[in-house]
C-alpha cells in the first residue's frame, strides 16, 4: 500500500488516536501526584527527554518503527506534554514566573541532551 492509501490514513489516525488516548491519561495521572506548576514541569521535563530520544534514535538507530514513533511523538507525547498549562500556570503564579519560565526551559533542553547521549551509549553497544 502507499502513504495515500486510505488504510495507512486510517492506520496513523488510529495510532496517533491511541497513543493521545494514553498520554492525557499518564498526564492526569502524574498531575494527581504532583499537582500544579511542579506536575507541569515534571511532564514536560519527561516528555522532551522520551522525544529527543525518539529523534536520534530515528536519526541514529532507526530500530523503532515509523508507527509506533508516530503513535510515541505525535500521540503520546504530543498529549502527556503541555505548553498552554505552563504557559497559564506561569501568568496564574507571578512570583513563580521567572523560576518555572527557566526551569522548564532548562529541564527541556537538559532533557533533550540527556537523550542525544543516551542513544549515543546505546549506539556505541550495538558496535561491540
Amino acid at each position: 500500500m502507499t502513504e495515500s492509501h486510505p488504510l495507512v490514513t486510517i492506520e496513523t489516525i488510529v495510532l496517533i488516536g491511541i497513543g493521545g488516548f494514553a498520554g492525557s491519561n499518564l498526564r492526569y495521572f502524574v498531575g494527581s501526584l504532583v499537582p500544579g506548576l511542579q506536575g507541569t514541569l515534571v511532564v514536560n521535563a519527561l516528555g522532551s527527554f522520551a522525544l529527543g530520544f525518539l529523534l536520534y534514535e530515528a536519526m541514529h538507530l532507526g530500530v523503532i518503527a515509523d508507527e509506533t514513533r508516530l503513535a510515541a511523538a505525535t500521540g503520546f507525547l504530543s498529549s502527556f506534554t503541555t505548553y498552554s498549562t505552563f504557559a497559564v500556570q506561569t501568568v496564574l503564579t507571578p512570583e513563580w514566573a521567572v523560576a518555572n519560565v527557566l526551569a522548564s526551559y532548562a529541564l527541556g533542553f537538559g532533557g533533550v541532551l540527556l537523550a542525544r547521549q543516551a542513544v549515543a551509549v546505546v549506539e556505541r553497544r550495538d558496535t561491540w
